[in-house]
């Protein structure tokens, strides 16, 4: 994004970023960036918070009227409201022993999420729930399966593994109030057969001799603060 930045300003657009990663901003220095405290692929909060969107905007657009750069990167003073648990919201009580059992325990309410907000993230692995459990276990059993439609194994593995925490993260929304992303994040990593199924995947990917599926294993089945099983209280 900061390189976008540059090769637009050099035509004569003026750009603000927003960053989600202080640091990678400080190295890449766009010429005009916001650092706001929301998660990572929420960069102006959550769906639906126009309040607090509308002020991130804001003050991101006030940079366009400064002159004193030529790099100004400030820091949104408000934490997104996302960061604090939602009072009211109760997670999901799974009890299956396996994957596939509490797959099938989570799918009603996925299916009422669905029916809540009429629409779902879940697809881009192109295979239908049901289908997941068997195409992990392959992947934990040393192979590589590929998915008609996506071109590798690894893509195929990442797509799966995009569409497991969209289901989950969808489902715990199925009823009451919205919870932050914390509250759902900590459920799931911390609570589901899921979550253990990821870290598996993840270390099986790290240790493969197929590149493509070590670089998207490290990457993108387990966020950093969760690579590890949490501690117990």
């Amino acid at each position: 994004m900061s390189a976008l930045a540059h090769k637009l300003e050099a035509k004569g657009f003026a750009t603000v970023a927003l960053t989600l990663v202080r640091v990678q901003a400080e190295k890449t220095r766009p010429p005009r960036a916001v650092w706001t405290s929301a998660p990572l692929g929420r960069p102006v909060g959550e769906p639906g918070d126009r309040e607090f969107q509308l002020r991130l905007l804001r003050h991101a657009l006030k940079l366009l009227e400064r002159t004193d750069g030529p790099v100004i990167l400030e820091d949104f003073p408000e934490d997104p409201p996302s960061l604090t648990d939602a009072p009211g919201w109760t997670a999901p009580t799974l009890t299956a022993a396996t994957f596939a059992e509490e797959l099938a325990e989570a799918m009603p309410l996925w299916q009422e999420a669905r029916r809540r907000f009429g629409r779902t993230s879940v697809g881009l692995s192109l295979q239908s729930p049901d289908a997941w459990p068997g195409f992990v276990a392959d992947v934990l059993a040393g192979g590589l399966p590929v998915v008609p439609g996506l071109d590798t194994s690894a893509l195929s593995v990442r797509f799966l593994c995009d569409d497991i925490k969209a289901f989950y993260g969808e489902a715990a929304q199925a009823v009451g109030p919205a919870p932050s992303h914390m509250q759902v994040d900590t459920w799931f990593w911390g609570a589901t057969r899921a979550a253990a199924a990821l870290r598996a995947l993840r270390t099986v990917a790290m240790a493969s001799e197929n590149n493509a599926l070590k670089t998207v294993g490290g990457r993108f089945f387990v966020p950093g603060p969760w690579v590890m099983e949490p501690s117990a209280p």
